[in-house]
């Protein structure tokens, strides 16, 4: 029923404003429609993200979006690490650690939070 419909991500802030320019100024995603002060949809690739403004955001303790970046993950994280962006570090069973790189087999993932505290991730898959 659903399977061959796309799916949209969202996640919540407190401030929209602040959401804006972190996701659009600081990650470079593209704003392609706004709703006044609730809402903004936002391209990423081939996907879309909604970003809305709640009183809950940032009380999910589990990742929230993945970005699947490919070979470019390094690159990536040490251009964010230039605009200010703190990576966390996991002590997950059997994970490795380069820097902010989480090494999980051939799997490498780099976390961090947005202004609101919502888990991020980058992927190398």
């Amino acid at each position: 029923m659903l399977g061959d419909k796309d799916v949209i991500a969202t996640v919540a802030v407190k401030d929209l404003d602040v959401g804006r320019r972190f996701y659009e100024g600081v990650l470079g995603m593209k704003v392609v429609h706004a709703e006044g002060e609730e809402a903004l949809t936002m391209q990423s690739g081939k996907a879309s993200l909604i970003v809305y403004r709640s009183q809950y955001a940032g009380t999910n303790k589990a990742t929230a979006l993945n970005f699947r970046v490919g070979d470019a993950i390094g690159e990536i994280v040490k251009a964010l690490e230039k605009k200010g962006v703190t990576f966390e570090r996991y002590d997950f069973p059997d994970a490795r650690h380069e820097g902010p790189l989480h090494l999980l087999g051939p799997m490498k993932v780099a976390w961090f939070k947005d202004p609101d505290g919502n888990i991020i991730s980058l992927m190398n898959t």
